[in-house]
C-alpha cells in the first residue's frame, strides 16, 4: 500500500474528541518507527507518536536478570507497564490531562521517563504506537491487542532487513562483526517470534526494498 493510502487510512480513526490508538507491530528492522513517524508527520497535529521501546528494562536491571545478551526479547520489556500505558491514554481522566510517555535513547541505551507529552483527546485524538511485540499474546503483551483501535503488521524482506538491523547497531556504537553476531542470534530469533502475531492485524504492509523510509 503506498504511503499516502496508509495516512490516509490513519486518518479516518481521527474522531475529535475521542481518543483512538493505532499500533504497528513488526519484526526488528522493519520500519516500524520511520512509518509511524511519516504518519503522524502527516496527520496535521492530530496525533502523537509513543513507541513501546520506552519501555526497554534499564541496563542495571537486565544485568541484575541476566538478560543483557537478550536484549529486546519479550521478557526484557515492562509489558505490564506498557499495557497500563495505552489504557490510560485511552481514557485519562479529561479531555485536558495530559499524560506522559517514555521513550528509549539509543545514544544512551537506556529508556528515558516523562519524554513524551500527549494532550488530552480534545487536541490530540489518535496515538500511534509501535513495537516488536503489539501483537504478541503471551502474559502481560496479550492485554496490548485488545487495547489498539486498529494494528498494522509491517514486514520487509530478510534480507533487507537484516542489512538495516546491522548498519543501525553499528551506528549507535557496535562494531560491525560484534552488530552482525547480536543481529543473528537475537534480533532474529525475536523477528521469528514476532512474525507468529501476524494474523492477529488488521492490515499487513509489506515494504519493497529501498531506502529506509516509508
Amino acid at each position: 500500500m503506498e504511503p499516502h493510502r496508509l495516512v490516509d487510512r490513519a486518518r479516518r480513526l481521527v474522531t475529535p474528541g475521542r481518543r483512538r490508538i493505532l499500533g504497528i507491530a513488526g519484526p526488528p528492522g522493519a520500519g516500524k518507527s520511520t512509518l509511524a513517524a511519516h504518519l503522524v508527520d502527516h496527520l496535521d497535529g492530530l496525533a502523537v507518536l509513543v513507541p513501546m521501546d520506552g519501555f526497554h528494562l534499564a541496563g542495571a536491571e537486565l544485568e541484575r536478570l541476566g538478560r543483557t545478551d537478550r536484549k529486546g526479547a519479550p521478557d526484557t520489556f515492562d509489558a505490564s507497564g506498557y499495557a497500563a500505558l495505552l489504557a490510560r491514554l485511552r481514557t485519562p481522566g479529561s479531555r485536558d490531562t495530559v499524560v506522559y510517555a517514555p521513550v528509549f535513547d539509543r545514544a544512551i541505551e537506556e529508556p528515558v521517563a516523562g519524554s513524551i507529552a500527549v494532550p488530552g483527546p480534545h487536541d490530540v485524538p489518535l496515538v500511534v504506537t509501535e513495537g516488536n511485540y503489539l501483537l504478541h499474546d503471551e502474559g502481560p503483551w496479550a492485554l496490548v491487542r485488545d487495547l489498539l483501535d486498529e494494528a498494522w503488521y509491517l514486514e520487509l524482506g530478510q534480507e533487507e532487513r537484516v542489512r538495516r538491523l546491522v548498519d543501525r547497531h553499528e551506528r549507535f556504537g557496535k562494531p560491525r562483526p560484534a552488530a552482525e553476531r547480536f543481529v543473528h542470534a537475537s534480533d532474529e530469533a525475536n523477528a521469528r517470534l514476532v512474525a507468529e502475531g501476524r494474523d492477529r492485524a488488521d492490515l499487513v504492509v509489506t515494504l519493497a526494498p529501498g531506502p529506509d523510509r516509508p
